[in-house]
């Protein structure tokens, strides 16, 4: 349909839906649409402010009458009914849970296009998490489509429940969309109150947000699911540990908007394969963090643009303050560093002091490495799919050193690594030391971040008994069918002989018999005499 030019006075909100019903020519059970002319999608409610002729409604029927999935089941109740002599009360749950979509789908005020396909409750079908048909960079049909869907749903409220459970280390990214993930990453600055705070214009941070998705490469693990997960998790790990009393604001944007800038224009080959090939990257550098500087330098090439820039209504002092500290952060997630800042760290936390700046910058450094290497503290089912997924970006670079005649690096030959040979030895000696050193300054966080991790410690190590099981068993089975090969072997060596025919090598049949011509003594050995 067209505008709607018409005044329309909404006692309530079925009032209004009959009334825009009946404006549309729509039947009962037809789905709506509102937009604004802006094109967003608005809810039909009570409150809707009336239109006028130069800002008009747009109003349309997304779904008819005659598909409506309430039209069968009225369909197959009477079929049943006369079959059965009474209605199944699972025909009336049906009913009420198709009303209740059709309700969802006009009114987003409870649960919007955030809320409307995730059913918190449930794990969703995990995607493909791998990028090999796809290329590195995004192509610009991708990145508009994605832009216009953000922009569609970014004016949109997100329910409670979301809100919450974005605040949870449990939080199943696999079931968001990019552009979704955009909404929910907007929703971290506000609801952390940086917008007001800072000063963030909201159409400058859309546009941050989407630059970053932008600059985010098509590969298996490195990818913008990841940046929102890291950042996601420290989104967490700040409520959960009540951060935003113990420290200033403009530490908070820095930890947050440093997670989601850590790995800018990552092409899926560490530092190693940087170095060792001599890449731009690592001559640019001095063989010195070659990628975490590079995602530093894409953050602030992005956020020199004006249109980008959310901190441009900030002071020179602030905005020096937040380059050196987002400089610290996403240098400090070079895994080669990870001893020195554990180390830092610990040496702080007898008498750790957050009034302190050099304390407050180990722990920071050590949020955001928290961060940025703790799938395993999430559920299996979210964890286990993005352990797939660095394997593959693994493999993807041994094959390519394989190729160059490069060191191949350690931990990631698709030949000698195994799933749980991967994980067990890193959860044991990177993640634990890490998560327990971190939850003895927070120690609510214990239930949150170890106890996961321990419990995918013992999941790893039971998979990895069972493949060394597995390949004993191999072994063994192996040993016995070549014991087997060789017994009958031996047999066949040491039967009778049977002799040859004296022309032509086939043997000469005498009785059951046979014997090879050759292996006469004068034949055998002909200097014998």
């Amino acid at each position: 349909m067209g505008g709607l030019p018409c005044e329309l006075l909404l006692c309530s909100l079925q009032g209004g839906c009959n009334l825009f019903r009946a404006a549309a020519e729509a039947g009962p059970h037809d789905i709506l649409k509102l937009y604004n002319a802006q094109g967003n999608i608005i809810n039909i409610s009570p409150k809707l402010e009336c239109n006028n002729p130069q800002n008009l409604y747009k109003l349309e029927v997304v779904a008819a009458d005659h598909c409506e999935p309430l039209g069968r089941l009225q369909s197959l109740e009477k079929k049943i009914l006369v079959e059965a002599g009474e209605t199944p009360s699972i025909v009336y749950e049906m009913k009420s849970k198709v009303e209740l979509f059709r309700e969802k789908l006009e009114n987003v005020e409870h649960l919007s296009w955030l809320g409307l396909f995730k059913d918190l409750s449930v794990g969703t079908q995990k995607p493909s998490p791998f990028y090999h048909k796809r290329t590195l960079r995004k192509t610009k049909e991708e990145c508009e489509h994605v832009q216009e869907k953000f922009l569609q749903m970014s004016s949109l409220e997100v329910t409670e429940e979301v809100r919450q459970y974005l605040k949870t280390p449990t939080f199943d990214n696999w079931q968001w969309e990019d552009a979704e993930i955009m909404v929910l990453l907007q929703l971290m600055f506000t609801d952390l109150d940086f917008v007001t705070k800072f000063s963030i214009e909201r159409e400058v941070l859309q546009q941050f947000l989407y630059e970053v998705y932008r600059h985010y490469n098509n590969i298996p693990f490195h990818n913008f699911k990841h940046c929102f997960c890291v950042t996601q998790m420290m989104y967490g790990l700040i409520w959960l540990t009540e951060l935003q009393s113990k420290i200033d604001d403009i530490d908070l944007l820095i930890m947050l908007t440093s997670a989601i800038c850590h790995d800018l224009d990552h092409t899926g080959y560490n530092n190693a394969y940087q170095i060792n090939a001599r890449t731009e990257l690592a001559l640019r550098y001095n063989d010195i963090s070659p990628l975490e500087n590079h995602h530093c330098a894409v953050a602030f090439e992005i956020l020199e643009k004006p249109e980008n820039n959310i901190f441009r209504n900030l002071t020179s002092e602030q905005f020096k303050r937040i380059r050196e500290g987002m400089i610290k952060c996403i240098l400090a997630t070079d895994m080669a560093r990870h001893n020195e800042i554990l180390n830092q760290f610990k040496s702080l936390l007898p008498a750790f002091d957050f009034s302190n700046k050099d304390h407050k910058d180990v722990l920071m450094m050590t949020m955001i490495k928290v961060s940025d290497i703790s799938n395993e503290a999430r559920p299996m089912d979210v964890a286990e799919p993005w352990l797939d997924c660095l394997l593959q970006e693994f493999f993807n670079q041994s094959d390519l050193e394989k190729l160059e005649g490069l060191p191949v690096s350690p931990f990631m030959d698709r030949d000698k690594v195994t799933k749980p040979s991967s994980q067990t030895g890193f959860i044991r000696f990177v993640l634990l030391p890490l998560f327990i050193e971190l939850a003895s300054l927070f120690p609510d966080l214990e239930q949150h971040i170890i106890d996961p991790v321990r419990k995918a410690l013992d999941y790893y190590t039971a998979m990895e008994k069972a493949l060394e099981k597995e390949k004993q068993n191999r072994v063994q089975c192996d040993k016995a069918a070549k014991a087997k090969e060789n017994d009958s072997l031996k047999y066949k060596n040491t039967a009778a002989p049977q002799p040859m025919r004296s022309t032509g090598g086939h043997p000469m049949k005498m009785g059951s018999l046979t014997t090879p011509k050759l292996l006469g003594p004068s034949l055998c050995d002909p200097f014998k005499k």
